[in-house]
């Protein structure tokens, strides 16, 4: 039976049910989703592992497809500490997605985070460190800091990956944390690990991409793993090492005549510029020195070479880029071959309709650059065919690209031009406007010729209705006037009749049409020219009135017009030079190869410009290293000996933090059994490499032998500890009755049941805040239950406890018989595990069932610690920095003296006072009910109202949540 079967079948519901991994959009606006959300929310609270990890995949499978899940965050946080592996990987999975946007559960479960930096499970332990580097807290900087340099130092490789990419989350949160975030990056490049290569120089390029002297010592191992590394590892180190090399090498082009490879043409260079510039080169190289190339430099040339046969598209255009701005000349046509070597194939640069209009436009540019005399009227014909496409932006590069074979190719000329001109008559005005703009530059180059082209374009000025179009026709016009006299004073005229009616782009050029007329056929256009001008001196933009007083003034001769009017012919038809029909990729030279900036032909946010060559070597000497240098920390542990030395170091974080609760000491955390058990399993490995060597076998007898003795000693420790706690187990089942109290002014009182929800039973309860003898880790709960009904009240008692991971209850005795009337006080303790997790069971009488359900408060989970003024001062001084939390504060009116402040703390949390000599400080110190950490508090008062709030606390939830309510109960 699965098990969402076996779900429905407790629910009593039909198997046939949709699940929620189905497609909600087929509900239609009225879906039931919020049930099956609810049903979700039931499997994850089941006791049944089945039931969570089915919840747990039909998630994580919403989330996949896009679907919003965070409204079940609290449902699935509180499965994080689950034993069962599979749910825990999923449920890390799931926290990583949403730990941004619920922060505020996030921090709630960070104690377990932590615990799973402890996992021996590899997985677990970079899973939790994922999303405790996901949690965009501040206040949680110095424990991600801790935990990124723990897992740096990590057996795992995986876990160290993990590390690396938990770096930049760290900066980007608080960069005043990258002095330390260097260190880590230093220690993890000299990493030998090619998983750890990739992730750890993406960490280097965005934290320190200026700090290359880290790279020195690492650069030939980066070279020699580059070929092992994972594909977007090798892009990233590709790119790091291109920018590497052009601050290390010489410029190998220099004096490329001087090369090996020096005897054929350089790649670009043509025959003239070689028979031209050749004395010079030869006057200039006498006086260099021959270039020789650095073996570190041809080190990264071999050894990116073989990746231009990666399957990844990104690696094979790193290793062009790399070589096309390292290599020398000679040797670039590895990954770029001459263009004349594509001529073969043409057909395959050929567009197809399936191809993306970026990849079509760069076809485009490819074919244009390879057309000649021979296979000119092939290409021609291949872009006839798309101008018929219906992508516009393709049909107006297509339409650029003929205009550039015919500026490059003069036997072509007019055959494009008669071309371009048949697609006047096309019927999309894209492609007329394109035409049109395209012819303009052509013909400037031969007006003479092509009087009869201007003239069919004239004719068609009544048609084109595009505005560029319509300006480019009449600036030909205009310019070439001489070449139509008879056609051009009609285009004015027609112009004139639609001058208001035009854009503006149309209205500037009528303008400058008018001009030119005036000045080479006064008596036909003169009074058209002041019509015209009118019009324009009234036009609402500015540009154009603008350009009519000036032109009013510059050619029509006036008392006022002054010297200008003299050289208003050479102003207007001076000669234009012909326009170069230019490739949009031209000029990119000045942007990295493949870059985004290369692509766009601008410079794009983030871009990292590429270093120009030194002018003198510098020194190879620190990229030398020895052997043992290169080693990582992680690593230098090679014996038995140091080994054990490691393992029986302080554990990262506090072992009150532990699963098991306070019993665990420093020997069962990550760095005692478990870590014990790998170390033992890693020595048995590696003995057979070393009991070749004689003198080390010796050694580790001996420390074989110290290890059984103190694991002898440890083990009597424990065995000594269960006793006693077994014994007082035994004396606890003996207590019969527990005491109650009688509820204070100071202990809050809660309702648990309404008496109108309860049908006449009324239940409160409060924290007795005294110690609960059966299990003093447990909270005791005093209950009072009120019948207030006109008929008795039996068997009261709790059932079906439904408690988060970890948590404990001890009900209380079953009350049988509760007259009308009557109060009974009873008391229960709770383990909460040290969090304001609620406690949910069922309180039932004999003829019903109530749903209720018990949340502390955070100083209720504490019990009073009594300390001496010393003690508290050196217990306060273990835990600084990631332990302490300070807060200013406004005391409210109330409080106005020490007693009142006191009496607030002591309210809001369960602590004891602690002696001070101070009378501007209050001092408190308390444990946590069920690990039994340390919590101290500290009220400092100052002048004029105002005061600060420490907090030492070995939890830094418990201390988050301690010291919100503190400050609101002193502020009040």
């Amino acid at each position: 039976m699965s098990a969402s079967s076996a779900f429905s079948d407790e629910k009593g519901g039909s198997a046939s049910e949709p699940e929620y991994g189905h497609d909600p959009a087929s509900g239609g606006i009225f879906s039931s989703d919020y049930k099956r959300h609810d049903d979700l929310k039931e499997m994850l609270d089941s006791n049944k592992d089945s039931l969570k990890l089915e919840a747990m995949k039909r998630i994580v499978a919403m989330i996949a497809r896009g679907k919003n899940a965070s409204d079940l965050f609290p449902a699935v946080v509180k499965n994080v500490a689950c034993k069962n592996i599979e749910v825990k990987k999923l449920v890390y999975v799931y926290l990583v997605r949403y730990a941004e946007e619920q922060q505020d559960l996030a921090l709630l479960s960070i104690s377990t985070f932590q615990r799973g930096l402890k996992d021996p499970n590899q997985l677990i332990r970079a899973s939790a460190l994922r999303v405790l580097s996901s949690i965009r807290v501040t206040i949680i900087v110095p424990i991600m800091m801790l935990a990124i340099k723990e897992a740096a130092s990590d057996m795992s490789p995986y876990v160290r990956k993990t590390a690396a990419h938990a770096i930049p989350k760290l900066h980007s949160l608080d960069p005043e944390q990258k002095d330390q975030l260097i260190e880590v990056i230093e220690k993890l490049l000299a990493d030998k690990t090619t998983l750890v290569a990739g992730s750890v120089v993406m960490a280097f390029e965005e934290v320190c991409p200026d700090r290359i002297d880290l790279i020195h010592k690492n650069y030939r191992k980066l070279c020699n793993l580059l070929i092992d590394v994972e594909e977007w590892g090798q892009v990233v180190i590709i790119n790091m090492l291109t920018r590497y090399a052009r601050t290390q090498f010489l410029n190998p082009n220099v004096n490329e005549s001087l090369l090996e490879e020096s005897s054929e043409k350089a790649f670009y260079a043509s025959d003239d510029e070689e028979d031209e510039d050749k004395k010079a080169e030869v006057t200039t190289l006498e006086k260099r020195k021959p270039y020789v190339m650095d073996p570190d430099h041809r080190l990264l040339l071999r050894n990116t070479k073989p990746l231009l046969q990666s399957r990844n598209a990104a690696v094979v255009m790193a290793v062009a880029q790399l070589y096309f701005h390292l290599a020398p000349k000679a040797e670039v046509g590895i990954i770029a071959k001459a263009l004349g070597m594509f001529e073969p194939y043409l057909k395959s640069f050929y567009i197809r309709s399936t191809d993306p209009t970026q990849i079509k436009i760069l076809k485009l540019e490819v074919l244009t650059n390879l057309a000649n005399e021979a296979n000119i009227s092939t290409i021609l014909r291949e872009f006839q065919t798309y101008i018929k496409s219906m992508d516009k932006d393709f049909v107006a590069a297509s339409i650029q690209a003929i205009g550039r074979c015919a500026t490059n190719i003069g036997e072509v000329r007019d055959t494009c031009l008669n071309g371009l001109v048949q697609l006047l008559s096309n019927r999309d005005e894209l492609v007329v406007a394109e035409s049109v703009v395209v012819i303009k530059k052509l013909l400037q180059m031969q007006p003479e010729q092509h009087s009869d082209i201007i003239k069919h374009m004239a004719k068609l000025i009544d048609n084109i209705q595009v505005p560029m179009a319509r300006a480019s026709i009449l600036w030909l016009i205009g310019e070439y006037c001489e070449h139509v006299p008879k056609i051009a004073p009609d285009v004015l005229r027609k112009m004139a009749k639609s001058f208001t009616n035009e854009e503006d782009i149309v209205k500037l050029q009528i303008i400058n049409l008018a001009a030119k007329l005036y000045l080479t056929n006064s008596k036909q256009t003169k009074l058209l020219t002041q019509y015209v001008l009118n019009l324009a001196k009234y036009d609402q933009n500015y540009d154009i009135r603008d350009r009519a007083r000036f032109i009013r003034q510059l050619i029509v001769p006036t008392d006022k017009s002054g010297a200008l009017n003299k050289y208003a012919k050479k102003l207007f038809l001076a000669l234009k030079p012909a326009p170069v029909l230019e490739s949009p990729f031209k000029d990119r030279d000045h942007f990295q190869l493949g870059s985004l900036s290369h692509l766009l032909n601008a410079k794009a946010a983030g871009y990292q410009e590429l270093p120009d060559w030194p002018e003198s070597a510098p020194d190879p000497s620190v990229r030398n290293v020895e052997v043992k240098d290169s080693i990582p920390d992680w690593s230098k542990c090679s014996s038995r000996k140091d080994r054990k030395e490691k393992k029986v170091e302080k554990p990262f974080y506090s072992d009150s933090e532990g699963e098991s609760g306070p019993t665990e000491s420093a020997d069962s955390g990550n760095c005692g059994e478990s870590s014990a058990s790998g170390s033992d399993e890693s020595g048995s490995g590696s003995e057979s490499e070393e009991s070749r060597e004689e003198t080390e076998s010796e050694e580790e007898e001996e420390d074989e032998e110290e290890e059984k003795k103190k694991r002898k000693k440890l083990d009597k420790t424990k065995a000594k500890k269960q006793a006693e706690e077994s014994a007082e187990r035994c004396a606890i089942h003996t207590i019969h009755q527990i005491r109650t109290i009688a509820p204070s002014g100071s202990i809050k009182m809660y309702e648990l049941l309404h008496r109108i929800t309860g049908e006449g039973l009324a239940v409160e309860y409060c924290f007795s805040r005294q110690p609960f003898s059966p299990d003093p880790n447990m909270v005791a709960v005093q209950i009072q239950f009120t019948n207030n009904t006109n008929s008795e009240t039996k068997n009261l008692h709790i059932e079906d406890p439904r408690l988060q991971s970890g948590m404990r209850i001890r009900e209380f005795a079953e009350i049988g018989l509760q007259p009308t009337g009557e109060s009974v006080t009873v008391v229960m303790g709770i383990d909460f595990c040290d969090s304001t997790q609620a406690a949910n069971f069922q309180l039932c009488t004999h003829t019903r069932k109530f749903f209720v359900s018990i949340q502390p408060p955070v100083g209720e989970l504490m019990t009073p610690t009594f300390l001496t003024e010393n003690n508290f001062k050196k217990e306060q001084g273990k835990l600084m920095g990631m332990n302490e939390i300070l807060e200013k504060l406004t005391l409210g009116e109330k409080c106005v003296n020490e007693h009142v402040i006191v009496e607030r703390v002591t309210a809001t949390a369960n602590l004891s006072r602690v002696p001070c000599g101070s009378d501007k400080e209050c001092r408190f110190a308390g444990k946590t009910v069920s690990s039994g950490c340390l919590v101290l508090v500290t009220v400092t008062t100052k002048e004029g109202g105002g005061a600060q709030l420490t907090v030492n606390c070995e939890k830094m939830v418990i201390g988050t949540m301690l010291v919100k309510d503190i400050l609101q109960a002193l502020s009040q």
